[in-house]
């Protein structure tokens, strides 16, 4: 029978039965993930479980990046209580300075289009970008899925989400995502997949598909899916080159019927759209880049599972190259894997960025959760590339967090104050 969505057909494929939205299925994992805010819980409740083992070493990872280097002793002994699980489960363990979960395990030739992924942290459906259905998990459910290597789940609805028409100069993914966020709202797509599709899609580089899908959930959604085509196939073949060995299992891509059955179709034209911005203290508090252009700013973050990538790091030091940060401005850069890292020296933007005055930090999450780097002094005003902007988001509850692309958190750092990239471009 047909009429199926994306998430329809990877659920029927991983349950053994004709798995439609609505229904309650328990599903095989193909990969679990979890990360050093979450790690400890799942690693006592695995043992609560009275197992000692995961299911497949193979299949489980444990991700330190939300606070690397340690900096607190608490951490100190999460990070080390991590290391011992993987020394004695076989389980690879992420240290300090290998990047983000959400870069890493995309990066690693571990998971591939078809699969069904679990993480223990709300941005794990950044892989739907990649034709991967994944979403994130508390650390019971996700302790459960590393030693049974199973986890019940309600297939959801899907929203079609289409970007038409031709994206501007200047208009990035991120003001895409922003721009959905505003339209629907934070609970908009709450329990539903989101399949993002049109010729803005089908243009854009697998890094900005990445930004859009590690979106989802801030519109509520458990997964926000694109189709693979040969740039999904190619990130994937690379890695493979890259690491030296072949991928963990062919690609098994999936594609929506044509007769699929959608909750409902939005559609955004984004041939008029201009640069977006949320605005504190929630993300679908979005507006145009010119309604606030001028906003004094304190500091710019540069990084996170949204917009760490090299391509993002290739368009902020376009802009900055041979030109100096405001000196009333801090910028902080943190690329979001070791791997991306590398890449961003040897074509000279890491060098571009701190010759302009950035502050470039670990890979990983820094300052984006508000534990060690980067923390804003009260009522400062921030730009950052980052997916969430709530009170106390980036460690403190009285700084004013705007989201918006790198390319705008670049422009700005110029000015010290909201400014539209698109003359600098």
């Amino acid at each position: 029978m047909s009429n199926k969505t994306i998430s329809e057909k990877i659920f029927s494929a991983h349950c053994d039965s004709d798995a439609r939205a609505g229904d309650i299925v328990v599903a095989d994992i193909d990969f679990a993930m979890s990360q050093d805010g979450t790690s400890a819980l799942a690693i006592d409740a695995i043992a609560d479980m009275g197992a000692s083992q995961v299911f497949d070493p193979q299949k489980v990872a444990m991700v330190m990046d939300h606070s690397c280097p340690s900096p607190i002793e608490g951490v100190s002994r999460i990070q080390a209580k991590m290391r011992e699980f993987g020394r004695r489960t076989g389980v690879r363990v992420y240290d300090w300075g290998c990047g983000v979960c959400h870069q890493l395990l995309p990066e690693s030739g571990q998971i591939v289009p078809g699969d069904l992924v679990v993480g223990c942290d709300s941005h794990t459906c950044t892989y739907g970008a990649l034709n991967i259905f994944s979403t994130g998990v508390g650390s019971t459910d996700g302790a459960a899925a590393m030693v049974s290597g199973q986890l019940w789940f309600k297939v959801p609805e899907t929203i079609r989400v289409e970007f038409t028409g031709e994206l501007p100069k200047g208009v990035y993914s991120k003001d895409l995502i922003l721009a959905l966020a505003g339209r629907i709202g934070a609970d908009g797509a709450t329990y539903k997949a989101l399949e993002f599709t049109g010729p803005v899609i089908a243009g854009l580089s697998v890094d900005a598909r990445m930004t859009i899908s590690n979106m989802a959930i801030e519109v509520g959604a458990k997964a926000g899916l694109m189709e693979a085509d040969a740039k999904t196939l190619a990130f994937f073949t690379e890695r493979a080159r890259r690491n030296g060995q072949p991928l963990v299992r062919e690609p098994r891509p999936v594609s929506p019927d044509p007769d699929a059955i959608y909750e409902q179709t939005v559609t955004i034209d984004c041939s008029a759209l201009e640069p977006q911005v949320a605005q504190p203290h929630t993300v679908d508090n979005v507006a145009p880049l010119s309604q606030l252009a001028g906003l004094p700013l304190a500091e710019g973050y540069l990084g996170t599972c949204t917009n760490g990538r090299l391509e993002d790091l290739a368009i902020a030091a376009a802009i900055l190259g041979g030109q100096q940060v405001h000196p009333d401005f801090r910028l902080v850069v943190a690329p979001a894997s070791r791997d991306i890292y590398l890449d961003a020296m040897a074509a000279g933007y890491i060098q571009a960025l701190v010759a302009a005055g950035a502050s470039v930090v670990t890979p990983g999450c820094g300052p984006c959760v508000g534990t060690h780097n980067g923390v804003p002094a009260a009522g400062e005003n921030v730009i950052s590339t980052a997916n969430r902007n709530f009170k106390g988001r980036m460690g403190n509850s009285d700084a004013f967090i705007y989201l918006a692309s790198p390319a705008t958190v670049a422009a700005s750092a110029l000015n010290a104050c909201l400014t539209d990239p698109r003359s600098y471009l």
